[in-house]
């Protein structure tokens, strides 16, 4: 037992340590705002999402945390759309002002049947000025629980604003 908590502790310090390198390091703090639209069934309302996302970006890589509604829909019952989500995003290409970004993520949907949520996104990120950047994102949402799975493809635009100047770079630059 007590081998186990020491573990434990071992585990979370280098978590800690990890996070407090990371904010050391020099990078650029964000707030990110992003309406979507899904495929899923439903009224428009109920297709719409939509997210608020604070994070850090170091040079190509950028490490967020999303908070949001997966439908502006009115919910009947006990379940819930709130969700917050981990969003790791990778600058990919730059060309001029336009990057290619990449973004898996992974999330929890408060009291809901399906309370698992993953993301795979793509996006086409253009620099309007150093500390605005717009995104038109396109992906899919997965969505898991105990009994049940199911799976939406979603059209956006984020809109990022960064405290200090940008200077993105891509992992390959033409």
């Amino acid at each position: 037992m007590l081998t186990n908590t020491i573990s434990n502790m071992k585990h979370i310090l280098l978590v800690v340590l990890f996070i407090a390198i990371g904010f050391h390091c020099t990078a650029q703090t964000y707030i990110c705002l992003a309406p979507s639209i899904t495929n899923s069934p439903g009224t428009l309302g109920e297709k719409s999402n939509l997210s608020v996302e604070v994070g850090r970006q170091w040079d190509v890589f950028s490490f967020g945390i999303d908070i949001g509604a997966s439908s502006l829909g009115k919910i009947v019952g006990m379940d819930t759309v709130m969700y917050v989500e981990a969003r790791p995003n990778l600058n990919i290409f730059q060309v001029g002002k336009f990057t290619n970004t990449f973004t898996p993520g992974i999330g929890v949907i408060f009291n809901a049947k399906e309370n698992l949520m993953t993301e795979l996104t793509y996006g086409i990120e253009y620099t309007y000025s150093p500390l605005i950047h717009v995104n038109m994102v396109f992906g899919q949402y997965y969505y898991s629980g105990r009994y049940s799975a199911s799976n939406v493809t979603f059209f956006g635009v984020s809109i990022m604003k960064y405290f200090k100047p940008s200077k993105a770079k891509a992992l390959i630059v033409k």
